[in-house]
Order: structure tokens, then C-alpha cells, then sequence
């Protein structure tokens, strides 16, 4: 029987919400072991002058505890 922790973190990109998450992902599988799930917990924008200038995630992180 397998045990898992979730953990959370916060992902930005300046191109786009998918773009954040792809890099989120990217950077819990370098630093944990055994990633085998996330979902996006909330979502926000950084607007200056109207515009958006960066797409912020928090992603909740579920990875397998080794034995």
C-alpha cells in the first residue's frame, strides 16, 4: 500500500495559464520524487497599464512517499 503528500505550490509564465502550469509541473518532477498528479488550485493574473504581464498558478502536487 502506497502513501502520497500533496504539496502546494505557486507557478508564473507571461505567456499564458498552460504555459505556468507546464513549468510548475516541470519543476516539482525535478525536485520530487515519484510526481504523479496535480491540479490547479487557483488561478490570477499581474496587470500593469491594463495589461496583463504574467498568469500565476497555484498547483497542489501529489507524489508518491517512498517505502
Amino acid at each position: 500500500m502506497s502513501v502520497a503528500k500533496i504539496t502546494e505550490i505557486q507557478a508564473s509564465s507571461p505567456k499564458s495559464f498552460e504555459d505556468a502550469i507546464k513549468s510548475g509541473i516541470k519543476r516539482a518532477d525535478e525536485t520530487l520524487r515519484n510526481v504523479s498528479g496535480a491540479w490547479v488550485k487557483d488561478q490570477k493574473v499581474k496587470i500593469s497599464k491594463g495589461k496583463i504581464t504574467e498568469y500565476r498558478v497555484i498547483l497542489k502536487v501529489t507524489f508518491i512517499l517512498d517505502d
